[in-house]
């Protein structure tokens, strides 16, 4: 049984990212389009298109060509939109990093993509230049730092601004990189078409006018970040960024800037309804929070909801499909509060028996899969992996079980997928393998999510010994060598790991034993 959006279809245009992102900007041109709410610093819709353009012509006049590929190693920040539509504008690929990558890692997708270019941070300099091999020409940096070109001075060009042809159904123009259902981390080619189309599918169930002012809570290098920074500026709103997350600031921001709407990843829905800080800051124009991340408790919502007189609705999507298939309107629909919403418009799902194949009715619970223009070109230089996740005639296959009520509203039950949703990150169990089993006291390692209060998820890790280790010596082993968000937080040390006949770890086994251990009393 297919299940359509309850939205007509929308016409997506043809157009380039960055022309679609800035199509108010020359109306709009001394409204203010991004604010930092650490500092203040603003910029109008205006001088964001005035630097991509010039931001533009410098990379060109640098050797940047159709199809080359720019990392942004950097937070939120409103520069960071100047290089990213910069690069777009100019054919090129932007491959988006998260800042708390190790330099290990950030080679690793720097390596992988081929990256010519890369922008960062002063803060986060040593880190670019120890990652940067021999692809990376030059980096570039936002703000000043010695021995590195600005983005400012690179914008300052009297070059002219590059006239790419650009095909948006071929053409990538971000390169995220995601674990997709399950392994190591892969580059997920979205195209021009993927990104402006589920800008417009969204701008459905989150209409609002140009009035409104947003805040990001999510990073832009996170595709659900990238989705924000795009809805913003296509429809002429203005948003706020920080560039590191803490709820005292994010109050204030809300408070003092007039907030209308909010976009959070779980975690800070929780702490919305709990945290007595809460109370000290007038939220009275927050009309609508958006979750996305990780599915909410109905309970949680509805207790945020009360405390904050407003309303909470979830949304649902995977970075294969740029990312939203399912979002909740802000229509304050009592009784579907637990659902992720229907599909967005120009989107089908269907709900599918993970060992037949066998299609499934309203209620059932199977692996959901979805088709629409939002869905990726591909992994990068992975045909294999990609046809695995995507079926000959185009269907995504998502790797969560789900089912759906007969209104075609989504309610996420559980993943069959492998990773771990770490406040909304997501954590690659075998990578985390990977390392544990570099260490010369482990004989073998699985790593599976452990439920956790606040987190939602935390990577908890199973070890056989070879040798004797103690849990915190492995522990710090591990956070010695991935970013913070990934580091295994429980560690067990046990006699065997479970495996199928074949070898492969049997992660439901473990996974059972953690959330029997979660439902005993203290």
């Amino acid at each position: 049984m297919i299940f359509r959006s309850p939205y007509p279809d929308v016409e997506i245009p043809n157009v380039s990212l960055a022309d679609f992102v800035l199509r108010h900007a020359e109306r709009l041109a001394d409204k203010p389009a991004l604010i930092d709410a650490a500092s203040g610093r603003s910029l109008t819709y205006g001088q964001l298109a005035g630097g991509i353009r010039g931001v533009a012509a410098g990379l060109w006049e640098r050797g940047l060509r159709k199809g080359d590929v720019v990392g942004i190693f950097a937070p939120n920040d409103p520069d960071y939109a100047i290089a990213l539509y910069a690069v777009a504008s100019a054919g090129g690929i932007v491959t988006t990093v998260n800042p708390q990558v190790t330099a290990e890692e950030l080679a690793r997708q720097l390596d992988d993509s081929r990256a010519r270019f890369l922008v960062t941070t002063p803060d986060l300099l040593c880190r670019a230049r120890e990652a940067a091999g021999s692809m990376v020409q030059e980096i570039v940096v936002m703000g000043e730092a010695e021995g590195a070109i600005s983005l400012s001075a690179l914008g300052g060009t009297k070059a002219a601004v590059p006239s790419v042809p650009i095909d948006p159904f071929l053409d990538t123009v971000v390169l995220p990189y995601s674990s997709g259902t399950t392994g190591l981390p892969k580059g997920v080619m979205l195209t021009h078409r993927n990104l402006v189309a589920n800008v417009c599918q969204v701008s459905v169930p989150q209409a609002g006018d140009e009035t409104e002012i947003v805040f990001a809570v999510p990073p832009f290098y996170h595709i659900y970040g990238t989705l924000l920074l795009d809805l913003a500026l296509a429809n002429g709103w203005t948003l706020l960024t920080l560039p590191r997350f803490d709820l005292a600031s994010f109050l204030r921001a809300l408070q003092d800037y007039r907030v209308t709407r909010a976009s959070v990843a779980p975690p800070v829905v929780l702490a919305l309804a709990n945290e007595p800080i809460v109370e000290g800051f007038n939220l009275s124009s927050l009309r609508f929070i958006l979750s996305g991340g990780a599915p909410l408790d109905h309970v949680l919502i509805r207790r945020c909801e009360a405390r904050l007189g407003c309303l909470v609705a979830q949304g649902f999507g995977m970075t294969e499909a740029s990312p939203a298939t399912h979002v909740q309107a802000p229509d304050g629909n009592v009784a579907k509060r637990g659902s992720v919403g229907p599909c967005v418009p120009n989107t089908e799902c269907k709900v599918v028996d993970f060992d037949s194949g066998a299609e499934l009715g309203p209620g059932e619970q199977g692996e959901l899969w979805v088709r629409g223009p939002q869905v990726m070109k591909g992994y990068l230089n992975r045909p294999d992996a990609t046809a695995q996740i995507i079926t000959p005639d185009g269907w995504l296959r998502t790797g969560d079980l789900v089912c759906l009520d007969d209104d075609g509203y989504l309610f996420v039950v559980d993943r069959l997928k492998e990773l771990i949703k770490y406040k909304g990150y997501q954590v690659a169990p075998a990578e985390l393998e990977a390392v544990l089993l570099t260490h010369p006291a482990v004989a073998d390692a699985a790593v599976v999510p452990s439920p956790d209060e606040e987190a939602g998820e935390v990577p908890k890790a199973f070890v056989v010994l070879r040798k004797p280790s103690t849990a915190d010596d492995l522990i710090a082993y591990v956070a010695a060598r991935v970013a913070p968000y990934k580091k295994v937080r429980r560690l067990e040390i046990t006699d065997q790991i479970p495996k199928s006949p074949s070898g492969k770890i049997l992660r439901r086994v473990l996974v059972e034993r953690e959330r029997a251990a979660a439902l005993v009393p203290a």
